[in-house]
């Protein structure tokens, strides 16, 4: 193996025994904070952001209910992949340890250099950029709020998160505990608004409701990229499975409730937008669940641009806690800097790998659209999504002995694996942009670090001593990792 070797026990036990030299974070996810961490996660901004994108890109309300219905799906699908996936190989890191158990060092490298830089930070910018001009919004009522503040706190999101993520786990989940229920509730506000419109007979949008349908493969690419986007996180507890109590029981069971809920619940308030504006209104909507509370709530409608910035920061949260694992679980395995493999001695939180992660989230949020960011990430991530699925696959066709307490039909990840193709190669053939050709040289950038770095483990002297001194500033000690 290319990889370094590490001898030690499982790090993700809730104990410390530092006279043998062994640090290890805790087990604190449970299953409530196990289906509020995928819940919390997904239902972000994107709900409130993005239906006026998967209408526009479909041309009308019926076509794009069936794309919210078949996002849904499609994440139900993955995750339950990612189910049996996280019984046979039970480490954190979600794709990453997959990758690398399955198909070796080369390609895992290149998904956490990918990973680490770029993907998990621009995503994360994304998320805070919508935090931060939905909440400062009703500072600036007629007019757009200024750029500047946007930045500035969004920037000021990330950073509460980190100190809240470096602070304990336990004070994380029950951020996203207490966030998942606050934006449930918002959802349901929402849910409730759009039945009662459509009680009173408010049903003009959907009549003639296919009328225009979009036909483009691409186009219904993008649309999709747009509608995944908004279900993106179905993979996060995949990241921490060893942070789970019992996690060959409490991985599958959380993935079975928090999906389905969550696609229920954004067919019902994309049916509650439609319900209350005209297609042309919601395409002109700079943001959609504004515009429906003006509509509906009238001198209430305050409350949505207040429950769409705790929806934000919530999935913020969950975000910055699965991502920052990644950078962690890398590290820890020899493909990125020793000093982000090492935990907090007295917190037990990964914190110089939060605190990385933190870095690069806040460069992200300099440049980009948030319309771009999406793409840009949906492109990416979908790439390994499929490469991860093929693993499954290989699995399950050439390795069926392995033990694993959940199986799901082979037919399940095929189709996953099929939709990934289609992604990934949809916009590239309709609209191939040179953006990605960047993207993909980015990601074979990579090479120049992998070979002298990882593979003939060329360490210079003087990245030592600063590891050492990190090591004393942070408060930070190596952490023990389970030899099997």
């Amino acid at each position: 193996s290319t990889m370094r070797e590490r001898e030690t026990t499982d790090p993700l036990h809730s104990s410390t025994d530092l006279s043998e030299g062994k640090l290890r974070l805790k087990q604190e996810v449970g299953l409530i904070s196990g289906v509020s961490l995928i819940a919390g996660t997904m239902i972000g901004s994107g709900i409130f952001m993005s239906p006026e994108w998967v209408l526009h890109h479909m041309g009308n309300p019926a076509s794009s209910l069936l794309i919210w219905a078949a996002c849904g799906l499609l994440a139900t699908f993955g995750a339950l992949s990612y189910a049996e996936l996280g019984t046979i190989i039970k480490e954190s890191g979600g794709e990453y340890i997959y990758i690398l158990r399955i198909f070796g060092s080369f390609p895992a490298f290149l998904f956490a250099y990918t990973s680490v830089i770029l993907v998990r930070p621009a995503g994360l910018a994304a998320v805070c950029l919508s935090f931060a001009e939905y909440a400062i919004a009703p500072f600036y009522p007629g007019c757009s709020s200024p750029q500047v503040a946007i930045k500035c706190t969004a920037a000021a999101c990330i950073l509460i998160l980190t100190i809240i993520n470096c602070l304990n786990v336990r004070l994380a989940t029950s951020v996203m505990n207490i966030f998942t229920a606050a934006k449930l509730l918002a959802l349901l506000v929402i849910v409730v608004g759009g039945l009662v419109l459509l009680a009173k007979g408010q049903t003009q949008s959907f009549q003639n409701g296919f009328q225009g349908t979009t036909a483009g493969i691409g186009a219904v690419g993008v649309a999709f990229y747009q509608g995944l986007w908004s279900y993106d996180g179905w993979n996060n507890l995949n990241y921490v499975t060893e942070e789970l109590k019992k996690p060959e029981v409490t991985l599958p069971r959380a993935l079975m409730i928090a999906i389905p809920l969550v696609t229920c619940l954004y067919l019902l308030v994309n049916v509650s937008y439609l319900a209350a504006m005209t297609p042309s209104e919601l395409l002109s909507s700079g943001a959609v669940a504004v515009t429906w509370g003006d509509k509906v709530l009238g001198s209430w409608a305050w409350l949505i641009s207040l429950s769409v910035a705790l929806s934000t920061f919530g999935s913020s949260n969950g975000t910055f806690f699965s991502g920052g694992r990644v950078c962690y679980i890398a590290a820890r395995e020899g493909h990125m800097p020793d000093i982000l493999s090492m935990a907090h001695v007295r917190c037990l939180t990964p914190s110089p790998a939060l605190l990385f992660t933190s870095a690069m989230s806040l460069i992200m949020i300099t440049s980009g659209s948030f319309t771009s960011i999406v793409n840009f990430f949906s492109f990416m991530a979908w790439l390994f999504y499929g490469m991860t699925i093929s693993g499954l696959l290989y699995l399950k066709i050439k390795k069926p002995e392995l033990p694993r307490s959940y199986k799901v039909p082979i037919i399940i990840p095929i189709i996953v694996l099929m939709a990934a193709v289609y992604l990934v190669l949809a916009p590239i053939i309709d609209q191939p942009q040179v953006e990605i050709l960047y993207i993909v040289l980015f990601i074979f950038s990579g090479i120049i670090f992998y070979f002298p770095l990882v593979r003939f483990k060329y360490h210079p002297r003087f990245l030592e001593r600063v590891t050492l001194h990190l090591q004393l500033l942070l408060e930070v000690a190596p952490t023990t990792k389970d030899a099997n």
